[in-house]
């Protein structure tokens, strides 16, 4: 069986805590196997030859007969670019004059730089590519209580008079409706239309589900953050993390008459890069063989502990700066009022946050790592107190995501273990983005404070 082949047994050992849900359910991750590629339109472009056989030999580690989960991260790590297909995220499209003024008094980040797009640069020749950009928007919708309802990645799309026309001679006429694209968890879209139309009241924007029109990609990599005087490895890279333009993508580009490009993970650049294009056209520098499954980029995440969605990051329960979404720029303490702005603010100024989402592997008393043995909602225990430390929210294999106080979190493998199965052990990965004071117990925060 291929290691990332999760169908059967392996894809029910999936799950997800949540509070509105008790058990697993396998739509919210209907992923592909790693060893059949994502059906997508041929490529746009031809590529010249690139130094492919280094990644193909990390594709046949990854395509091994293993059970063993730490293989495939190592792997992946250090592999070259490679994309996904988002098929749990989905698409949802703001539309008409008033949508910034709409979006800024509702989700938690400023979203004023979405209208007002900066220079990209020298583009002068090179059709549809923009003129001028405006970076990706990482946000979150609150309820009034100042609990974590719903995630949004928010682009604007470069209008034709922002970009070089087909013609190379200048950009094109103004497209007229201001529009905002929303990169969402596709589990709730209906009840986050539902509730954006309820605060919609007599603002000037439509809101409409466009998911069979685009789709969501993420381009991710080990090298993601690493520089590299390689010039075809530079090419790979360039897309996104190197800026926000794809400027080796344009041959693609000019194939595509809305200009649709990568644009930096707006959360942190070891995530790589992220983007929404056309459903009937492949994305820049995106080629059958860098494709890989939505799984792998979930065994990813967790390494890095990042939660995503409105599942991993339980709706109407969480709270944002326990889920570290401060320091993963989904909240700006500098704007104006939003829903649930109040609890979040008292809680940033006080400067004292008791629990934090980190890492998890799961071991054995050998040390060796355990797969499939730990699910949701397990309660950690500090093995020397017996006291609650925790809750595991994610597990996958022997890796996951818990909800733990910093009293505990970060005394050495063995003190932690999962509540009547004492014989796995809990060890937390310290998070290479986080920043020192993330790391101090509630006793030293209060000093600190």
């Amino acid at each position: 069986m291929d290691a990332f082949n999760f169908h059967g047994d392996i894809l029910s050992n999936i799950y997800h805590a949540s509070s509105h849900a008790s058990r697993f359910e396998p739509h919210v991750f209907s992923f592909l196997s790693f060893s059949s590629h994502i059906p997508v339109a041929p490529s746009l472009r031809q590529r010249k030859p690139t130094k492919m056989h280094l990644f193909r030999t990390s594709l046949r580690f990854l395509r091994s007969k293993s059970h063993n989960y730490n293989r495939p991260f190592s792997t992946l790590e250090a592999a070259g670019p490679i994309n996904c297909l988002l098929k749990t995220r989905s698409v949802i499209r703001f539309k008409g004059p008033e949508t910034i003024k709409f979006l800024q008094g509702l989700v938690s980040n400023d979203v004023q730089s979405l209208g007002n797009p900066l220079p990209a640069g020298e583009n002068s020749v090179t059709p549809n590519m923009p003129v001028a950009v405006s970076p990706t928007v990482y946000a979150a919708l609150l309820n009034p209580q100042g609990r974590f309802l719903y995630d949004l990645f928010l682009y604007r799309p470069t209008r034709s008079d922002e970009k070089v026309d087909q013609t190379g001679s200048g950009p094109g006429p103004d497209p007229g409706d201001f529009e905002i694209f929303a990169d969402v968890d596709a589990s709730v879209v209906d009840e986050l239309l539902e509730t954006l139309k309820k605060y919609r009241l007599r603002s000037k924007v439509d809101i409409e589900n466009v998911a069979g029109e685009f789709s969501c990609w993420q381009r991710f990599s080990g090298k993601a953050s690493k520089k590299s005087s390689d010039p075809e490895e530079s090419e790979s890279s360039a897309v996104g993390w190197g800026g926000t333009v794809d400027r080796s993508g344009v041959s693609a580009s000019q194939g595509n008459d809305l200009g649709w490009h990568w644009n930096k993970d707006p959360r942190l650049s070891c995530l790589g890069c992220r983007g929404i294009f056309p459903s009937m056209a492949t994305p820049p520098l995106v080629e059958a063989d860098e494709e890989t499954s939505e799984e792998n980029f979930l065994i990813w995440r967790l390494e890095k502990g990042v939660a995503e969605g409105s599942i991993e990051i339980p709706k109407g329960v969480a709270i944002p700066l326990e889920y570290n979404l401060a320091g993963l720029n989904a909240i700006s303490f500098n704007k104006g009022c939003y829903i649930g702005q109040e609890l979040t603010a008292r809680t940033y100024h006080r400067g004292v946050i008791r629990k934090r989402l980190i890492p998890l592997r799961f071991l054995n008393d050998s040390g060796v790592e355990v797969q499939q043995k730990v699910a949701p909602g397990s309660e950690v225990i500090d093995a020397s107190s017996q006291k609650k430390a925790g809750t595991v929210t994610t597990a996958l294999g022997s890796r996951g995501l818990g909800l733990l106080h910093l009293e505990y979190a970060f005394k050495g493998t063995g003190n932690l273990t999962i509540k009547d199965q004492e014989d796995i052990n809990i060890e937390t990965i310290r998070p290479e983005w986080w920043p020192a004071e993330w790391f101090l117990s509630h006793k030293e925060q209060s000093a600190a404070a």
